[in-house]
């Protein structure tokens, strides 16, 4: 999966040298379908990459059912917790069809990030747009918020 890596609508802006930077970071991640892929609570270590395949976003209030969100496929993100700095996935994710995904440590594209303010920003930008296209108007927001968690 990570041979198609440049073909990533994510991944298109960025000059050879930065995708060489931000490569390493990734891995493959596959799950087949009715597959709990991390529990609202848990530890957010990993930013997924849907490549194929499709996913639901479940919420769990602490006083009622858990309630269905959304459901992501190809080029949506999830997991973002992970790389605000969250300590904490707000939500589960529950495979609905096969998954191929690629992910990312949270701290890992934090210090890129950081150390990369350059390719950071290009990432940033494209993080804030693929995540806001769920909620109308909210590109701005999404970008402070995933800029907050990584300063």
């Amino acid at each position: 999966m990570l041979e198609s890596f440049t073909r990533i609508p994510l991944f298109q802006n960025l000059e050879p040298a930065q995708t060489a930077l931000l490569r390493p970071l990734f891995e493959n991640y596959s799950c087949p379908a009715k597959t709990l892929i991390f529990k609202q609570g848990a530890p957010a270590v990993h930013l997924y990459l849907i490549l194929k395949g499709s996913v639901q976003i479940q919420y769990k209030p602490y006083d009622g059912p858990p309630i269905m969100i959304t459901h992501l496929s190809a080029g949506d993100v999830f997991g973002w917790s992970a790389v605000i700095g969250s300590p904490h996935y707000t939500s589960s994710i529950f495979s609905i069809a096969d998954v191929k995904a690629i992910r990312v440590r949270g701290e890992d594209l934090r210090k890129l990030v950081n150390e990369n303010p350059v390719t950071g920003q290009i990432i940033l930008d494209q993080l804030a747009r693929v995540v806001s296209s769920r909620w109308k108007n909210s590109h701005a927001q999404v970008q402070s918020i995933l800029k907050g968690g990584l300063t």
